[in-house]
């Protein structure tokens, strides 16, 4: 069971979330919140495992959610789903730990299976979000030289493995696949699996 957590300012959206989420026999939505600080409040509280995110919120926007948070400390999930495709929020909601980042109006299959797909792990971006981001990860001329075992390891990533199926196709251990993400990370110059990618894809890496 996949424990969730709502949080948009919006009752009418929010309420409909909690009705579609609902419908699935894996989700069980724990909580909601309609502003920042409470959000991160009822976080604390509950310890869902993902949490849905709008950024537009009261008090404190959902960048600043996601840096109280502090997701790297975490097993905490983050699911950014909103109307906003700034490139400032995108930047900084991905650096900020978010693990996917889908725009509303999308279907909810979509939303459902982009749930179950950070809940496991990995990691995932609206093609047009993804587009946004290619544009704004800072350009570097520095000539990134992978493994070979860390190239197979980042076309894993791409397509939004976790560790433990990482470790699986491969053959070796998950504290082997965290030593060649962690390796992985400091030569993209990556916070994160998201910008990992995104950063990957731009310097035609994978």
């Amino acid at each position: 069971m996949i424990r969730i957590l709502v949080v948009d300012d919006h009752p009418v959206v929010r309420e409909g979330l909690v009705a579609i989420l609902s419908t699935q026999a894996d989700f069980a939505v724990v909580g909601e919140a309609s502003a920042g600080l409470q959000a991160v409040e009822v976080c604390q509280q509950l310890q869902p495992d993902l949490v849905l995110l709008d950024l537009e919120l009261p008090d404190l926007d959902g960048v600043a959610v996601l840096e109280r948070l502090d997701l790297a400390a975490t097993n905490l999930r983050v699911l950014v789903f909103t109307a906003f495709d700034t490139d400032e929020r995108i930047i900084g909601a991905v650096r900020a730990g978010a693990q996917g980042y889908l725009l509303k109006g999308a279907p909810r299959d979509e939303l459902f299976a982009a749930i179950r797909l950070i809940h496991a792990g990995g990691s995932t971006l609206h093609p047009l979000i993804a587009s946004k981001l290619l544009r704004q990860v800072q350009r570097d001329t520095t000539l990134v030289e992978l493994t070979p075992r860390e190239h197979e390891v980042l076309q894993h990533l791409v397509q939004g493995f976790a560790n433990k199926q990482i470790a699986y196709q491969l053959n070796i251990t998950e504290r082997t696949v965290k030593f060649h993400l962690n390796s992985i990370f400091q030569k993209l110059g990556a916070h994160n699996r998201t910008e990992a990618v995104a950063i990957a894809y731009e310097r035609q890496l994978i």
